[in-house]
């Protein structure tokens, strides 16, 4: 897909010199130098490949940023609005491209966003067995421990949750496993025989809908942090279904202080943690631990 919404040149640059499999994001920012994260560090993008030389950098115009949302959106700008008040669109192999702008309300309600100068372009990987330690902590005695999967952004917790799918699939574990998928980049890469998925939806209303119509045994989602989020979990919990979840924090105390989620380790909700770091890259994997924070496995 980056070839269709990046220039000939920067694709080209980019696949041939550097490698897209080593790339994790991609920053564009108007009349700034191209910025690429590979393994948790920045370099620029420069006629040869990366360099750290400022001089030697290729910069960005503001005319580049809004072609490539402009084939993004697959030429019709009005088709993604909803994604771009959220502050993204979502490409059809999971490249989510964050946005930045000006807001415009209208009547007090957000209506688009415009003036483009920015785009963070962060492409999706599948990391087989990523999760591979932590699987027999989350499933164990034939069943699966309501589990949170922590890391600050950009560390790996949708790569981990999309190999925690591979898992149960290639030991053909009958799970019926929901993807609530509320940006549509959690679905990259995935393929499994037990899995349904509902997209672009909140939370809330997903699950409510998903556990009504589908009856599934697990439910998997990305990035909970809203009111309306723990609400969901609760309603789930309450039917019996388990859950796979991430959340953003750089540590379990940390998390801990979040006024949204006192309740549902008060009640110790979540049985397992997992904690992800960029301490060695992204992905770095921390341990696991138990509902009362204490560490079980590393």
């Amino acid at each position: 897909m980056l070839n269709k919404i990046l220039s000939e040149k920067i694709f080209k640059i980019l696949n041939e010199k550097v490698g897209l499999k080593s790339i994790n994001e991609i920053r564009l920012r108007a009349d700034k130098p191209i910025v690429v994260f590979c393994s948790g560090k920045a370099y620029f993008v420069c006629e040869t490949g990366l360099c750290g030389d400022l001089n030697k950098a290729l910069f960005v115009s503001k005319i580049m940023i809004e072609d490539v949302i402009f084939r993004a959106s697959e030429c019709s700008i009005y088709s993604v609005n909803e994604q771009i008040k959220k502050g993204f669109i979502i490409t059809d192999d999971g490249v989510r491209i964050g946005i930045g702008g000006n807001m415009i309300e209208e009547n007090g309600k957000l209506k688009t966003m415009s003036n483009f100068s920015s785009c963070n372009i962060r492409i999706p990987h599948v990391v087989k067995n990523c999760s591979l330690n932590a699987f027999p902590y989350i499933y164990h005695n034939n069943t699966i421990e309501n589990t949170l999967v922590v890391s600050p952004p950009a560390c790996g917790k949708t790569t981990f949750l999309r190999d925690f799918v591979y898992q149960l699939s290639i030991r053909n574990l009958p799970y019926n496993v929901l993807l609530l998928d509320e940006r549509g980049e959690l679905d990259c890469g995935i393929n499994s025989n037990f899995t349904d998925k509902i997209c672009f939806f909140d939370k809330k209303r997903g699950f409510e809908n998903g556990i009504r119509a589908l009856a599934p045994d697990l439910i998997i989602t990305d990035e909970l942090g809203q009111k309306e989020d723990v609400e969901a979990v609760e309603y789930a919990c309450s039917c019996g279904v388990k859950l796979l979840a991430s959340v953003h924090s750089d540590k379990l105390e940390n998390l801990g202080k979040k006024d949204v989620f006192e309740d549902l380790f008060e009640r110790k909700v979540f049985k397992r943690f997992v904690l992800l770091s960029n301490r060695n890259g992204p992905g770095t994997f921390e341990g696991v631990y138990d509902e009362n924070f204490a560490r079980i496995y590393r």
